[in-house]
């Protein structure tokens, strides 16, 4: 379904196999908070484009992403999903599950420019009160471990991909702002 007349938009930068190293998971414990280091592979392949009710244009890449912490290589994060370009709106998507019974959609407005140092920034939410960009989880993780927001930002560009992702959990009894950042370097 790839076709290389497709524009990508400001996803094209994406395109390819990232790896990095300087990974920061801060994470909720039922006594206080996680670091871990970890290292990470992201691929992000071009899928096509595809077209909604004969109106809308969605430009695809779909991503894999491994995360391992560095203490032992352990795999702790194994997530899959799309990300996606309405030109006509300027807006791009992040739809992304993990195998935690968890799924989201988020959203964001993007101009499809690149700042003075040819980088593109991505910054995509969702949240459980949204009414276009929003969470779904499972009965269980309503309960013990609810998602109630989303935030994540890509900066790309000139062979670097730099993100900071915060996922707002309430659990353990307490609201907790989960955080992921990381730097790669294409392949």
């Amino acid at each position: 379904m790839t076709d290389n007349t497709i524009d990508y938009g400001p996803l094209t930068q994406l395109i390819g196999v990232w790896k990095g190293s300087k990974g920061m998971d801060v994470a909720p414990e039922p006594d206080g908070t996680e670091n871990t280091p970890y290292h990470e592979t992201i691929t992000f392949t071009a899928k096509g484009d595809v077209t909604n009710a004969d109106s809308q244009v969605l430009c695809v890449l779909h991503y894999h992403q491994i995360v391992q912490r560095k203490s032992d290589d352990a795999v702790f994060h194994d997530e899959t999903g799309y990300w996606m370009w309405d030109a006509n709106a300027g807006v791009v998507m992040h739809s992304l599950l993990i195998p935690r019974a968890v799924g989201v959609l988020a959203g964001g407005q993007h101009n499809g420019k690149k700042d003075a140092d040819n980088n593109i920034t991505l910054e995509v939410s969702a949240s459980v009160d949204s009414p276009d960009w929003q969470i779904i989880q499972s009965p269980f993780m309503q309960k013990k471990a609810r998602t109630t927001e989303f935030r994540h930002k890509i900066i790309v560009g000139n062979g670097k991909l730099n993100y900071s992702e915060t996922t707002m959990l309430d659990i353990y009894g307490k609201v907790f702002e989960h955080t992921d950042q990381n730097e790669l370097l294409r392949e």
